[in-house]
């Protein structure tokens, strides 16, 4: 499972991701700086993306147009990297059971 980090979320974290998720990146690496949540919903669907955001946009908008792709949505206050990277490291089983196993359209990480 790759993720699309959105534009809230550090592209510093996409190396530290990797090993879990590979095939990660931020949407800011991939040239869509400012684009639109249709934008890069669009490029997430076209290249297997997983979003992961802060906002609730993404969730609302799957569904409305449904998925693919799919959306975790982390239930966090501004937070230090580190912090961001633990809660996505240490909720892979939770996320991948959710959006793979259970075929949901997203998930809510509340740590």
């Amino acid at each position: 499972m790759k993720l699309l980090l959105d534009e809230n979320l550090s592209r510093r974290l996409v190396p530290f991701l990797q090993h879990d998720y590979p095939g990660t990146s931020q949407v800011v690496l991939l040239g869509l700086e400012s684009a639109s949540d249709r934008v890069v919903w669009q490029k997430a669907k076209d290249d297997g993306y997983v979003i992961v955001t802060r906002d609730a946009d993404f969730q609302e908008l799957s569904l409305v147009w449904g998925q693919p792709p799919k959306v975790v949505r982390l239930r966090t206050l501004n937070q230090t990297r580190a912090a961001t990277l633990k809660v996505l490291i240490d909720n892979r089983e939770l996320i991948v059971e959710s959006l793979l196993t259970n075929g949901l359209a997203s998930v809510e990480i509340v740590p």
